[in-house]
C-alpha cells in the first residue's frame, strides 16, 4: 500500500513564497510584520535621521588618518573623512538630546522615538544616540550587496531588515513627525527629495518638520538657488526645510515644531494622504 504523504500548506511553501506569483505576499509582509511591532511596542510617532553609511565616528577616523599618516596612506582621503566625521558626533548628540527630551514630556502617550536606516554612519550614530539615553530606537534596515550591515544600537525589537526599498521608505514616511537630513550619498539625496516631492505635492499632508544638517555640504552639493532660477521650484518651496549646522539650533527648532504641530493637537495625524 502507497504510503500517505501529506502536501505542504501554500502558506509553508517556501518555494511558492520565493517566486514571482508570491511576490505580493512578501510585500504584504513587509507591511504587516512591521506594523504588528510597532503596534506592540506603541510606536506611533518617529524622528527620522537619514545620512551616509560611511561617516565615521571621530576616534575612528583619528585613528586611521594616523595610520595613514605613518604607513605612507591616502591621507587626503583619510583627512576628509577625518573631517566628516563631525557628522556622526553631532547625530549621535542631537539624537540623543532628542530621547531625553522626549522621555520627559508629561504625557507618556506622547513619545518621539529616534528611527534610522540601521545601518553604520550617520544612521549608526542616530541609533547610538538614542541608546545612549536609554531609550526605545528603530532600525530599518535593507539587505545590499555591499556598505549596509546591522549596527548593535538599535533595540533588538525594532530592527528589522527590508527587501524592498519602497516598502522601507513607506515606514519611514508613515509614523515620521520630523526628518533630520545629514550629508550623504545616492541613498541619502533619493530620500530626501523623495519626501519633498510628498510634502511639496500635499502626498504627506500632516505638518512634518525638516532639517537640513551641514550647510557647508547641502549648500555645495545642491544648489537650491539655481532650481528657483531656472524655475523648477518657487522660492516659497525653500520654506520647507530648515538648513542649520547647528546641534543646538536643530534641536531647538525641532522640539519648538514638535510642541507646537503635534502635542498641542487633540487628533495626531500618522497616515500618508
Amino acid at each position: 500500500m502507497k504510503e500517505y504523504t501529506r502536501p505542504k500548506k501554500a502558506y509553508l511553501n517556501t518555494d511558492f513564497i520565493m517566486s514571482r506569483d508570491g511576490r505580493l505576499l512578501r510585500i504584504m509582509s513587509e507591511h504587516l510584520e512591521p506594523e504588528s511591532r510597532f503596534e506592540h511596542y506603541d510606536v506611533r510617532d518617529t524622528i527620522v535621521f537619514f545620512g551616509s553609511a560611511r561617516t565615521l565616528p571621530r576616534d575612528q577616523a583619528a585613528a586611521e588618518l594616523e595610520e595613514a599618516r605613518r604607513d605612507g596612506g591616502d591621507v587626503a582621503g583619510a583627512e576628509a573623512r577625518l573631517a566628516a566625521s563631525r557628522y556622526y558626533e553631532d547625530a549621535r548628540a542631537l539624537a540623543g538630546r532628542l530621547t531625553t527630551w522626549s522621555k520627559g514630556l508629561e504625557d507618556p502617550g506622547k513619545r518621539f522615538v529616534v528611527c534610522t536606516g540601521g545601518g553604520p554612519g550617520i544612521m549608526e550614530a542616530a541609533n547610538r544616540g538614542a541608546s545612549e539615553a536609554r531609550g526605545l530606537n528603530i532600525g530599518l534596515n535593507i539587505s545590499l550587496p555591499m556598505e549596509q550591515y546591522g549596527n548593535p544600537y538599535t533595540t533588538r525589537e525594532l530592527t528589522f531588515e527590508f527587501h524592498y526599498f519602497f516598502m522601507r521608505k513607506f515606514w519611514f514616511a508613515y509614523l515620521a513627525k520630523a526628518l533630520i537630513v545629514f550629508p550623504g550619498g545616492f541613498g541619502t539625496l533619493d530620500e530626501f527629495f523623495e519626501v519633498m516631492t510628498l510634502i511639496q505635492t500635499r502626498k504627506i499632508r500632516k505638518r512634518l518638520p525638516v532639517v537640513l544638517f551641514g550647510k557647508p555640504f547641502w549648500d555645495e552639493v545642491v544648489n537650491f538657488d539655481a532650481l528657483i532660477r531656472h524655475g523648477t521650484i518657487s522660492s516659497e518651496d525653500l520654506d520647507l526645510f530648515f538648513a542649520t549646522d547647528s546641534v543646538d539650533e536643530a534641536f531647538d527648532h525641532l522640539t519648538r515644531e514638535l510642541t507646537t504641530a503635534l502635542l498641542a493637537e487633540p487628533v495626531r495625524r500618522t497616515e500618508l494622504e
